[in-house]
């Protein structure tokens, strides 16, 4: 794969600083860090977040440069690749990348999907492809052409956010229990003990109001000492905490509670200061997330309004927000094979030979399982003529 023995320099790191603006890029790190240090889960998942960034400003330091890790050596290499493609841009065009820099460097935005581009035009090199940087060159809404045997086709590089396929959203969910924690502390100081509150959420949790409406009904059922208060919106229920050796520590406790309610519910522990009490929070939706189908309405929009027609185009989803179980639970369950599949079968996929979809596992080279075999799952297209080209073979082979 490429990148995979890449040993990196001081220098690289010093020219995509360079590249990025030294204002900006420290401006950007202070206000991660920032974010990061708070104490609560918000900022465990700014962390998680923005990992890619809090890596390169780590391997500025020759010492952690020296120990990386081959996921930090994938992060530099990437941030390699950016300089490389813009000395090899004219000006106008090497303005266009900075500014998509900028942006990536901007409020929730990262760098991932800048970093995926790189990835995916250095992905169809290694598969023997002449890849041009059209979207900044000629500022077509695809983002590559690449070309082999004297075959051309159109790549489009995408972003798709789990939190699009999530009914109850990470975001919202790390703000609830940021809020509710000071209080849950106090209570368990004048209430010792082992409790599990499990919420129900038909509706689902994707507006700051439910937010606030969810924290204050938890707030009135602990005051009131209920043990249910149920709703259209939401089912709350507060039982004792009995799991199967989790009574004498809490050493273990999250993988426990993520055995019993599974990859999809959001779950919070609580533990007081100096005691053995314990508050955990467990909440899911009323239905299964749909990230598969998140994936696959974003190709539908991508496919009508990024693609010529006049090529064959390849759609290279990246999808963001995920950790390493539920990425790998969605491709042993086929669920994005199966929905991708699906979308082919519809109108707007007629320009598309194959779609391909990776995760932050792929992008830092971590193995399989948890990472998709060959670097990316493939869906070639059956009703695209050229999906049978042996010219195209290497790029929308559908994956084992």
């Amino acid at each position: 794969m490429p990148f995979a023995d890449h040993r990196p320099e001081p220098a690289d790191l010093d020219r995509f600083r360079t590249l990025c603006g030294a204002r900006l890029w420290a401006k950007r790190l202070g206000d991660i860090q920032q974010r990061t240090a708070l104490p609560s889960l918000s900022g465990r998942a700014a962390q998680q977040r923005h990992a890619l960034e809090l890596v390169l400003a780590r391997l500025c330091d020759p010492k952690a440069l020296a120990r990386a890790t081959p996921a930090e050596r994938h992060a530099a290499a990437f941030a390699r690749e950016a300089v490389k493609l813009a000395a090899s841009l004219p000006a106008p065009q090497r303005a266009r990348l900075r500014d998509q820099i900028a942006a990536g460097l901007t409020g929730e935005a990262t760098l991932m999907p800048l970093f995926h581009l790189l990835r995916t035009a250095a992905l169809h090199r290694s598969r023997g492809f002449a890849v041009e940087f059209t979207g900044l060159a000629e500022e077509t809404p695809f983002d590559l052409l690449i070309r082999r045997d004297g075959v051309a086709a159109e790549v489009v590089c995408e972003t798709v956010s789990a939190e699009e396929g999530r009914e109850v959203h990470r975001g919202d969910w790390c703000a609830l229990v940021d809020k509710v924690n000071p209080e849950l502390q106090t209570w368990l100081a004048a209430h010792p003990g082992r409790y599990l509150l499990k919420m129900t959420l038909p509706g689902g949790m994707a507006t700051d109001s439910q937010v606030a409406d969810l924290h204050g009904r938890i707030a009135a059922l602990l005051a009131a000492q209920k043990r249910q208060d149920s709703s259209a919106d939401a089912v709350l229920k507060l039982d004792p905490l009995v799991l199967a050796g989790a009574q004498a520590s809490t050493q273990g406790l999250p993988a426990q509670l993520r055995a019993q309610f599974g990859e999809e519910a959001h779950l919070a522990v609580t533990a007081a200061a100096g005691g053995g009490s314990v508050f955990v929070m467990a909440a899911r939706a009323g239905r299964e997330n749909s990230i598969a189908g998140a994936v696959t309405r974003r190709c539908g929009l991508v496919a009508e309004s990024r693609l010529s027609g006049t090529r064959p185009g390849l759609l290279a989803i990246f999808v963001d927000d995920m950790d390493r179980a539920e990425w790998r639970g969605l491709r042993e369950r086929l669920d994005l094979e199966g929905a991708a599949r699906r979308w082919m079968t519809e109108p707007a996929a007629r320009h598309v030979v194959a779609v391909a979809c990776t995760s932050r596992m792929e992008l830092f080279g971590v193995a399989p399982p948890d990472g998709a075999p060959e670097g990316e799952l493939r869906f070639r297209n059956p009703g695209h003529p050229m999906g049978k080209n042996p010219a195209l073979a290497p790029a929308v082979a559908s994956s084992p």
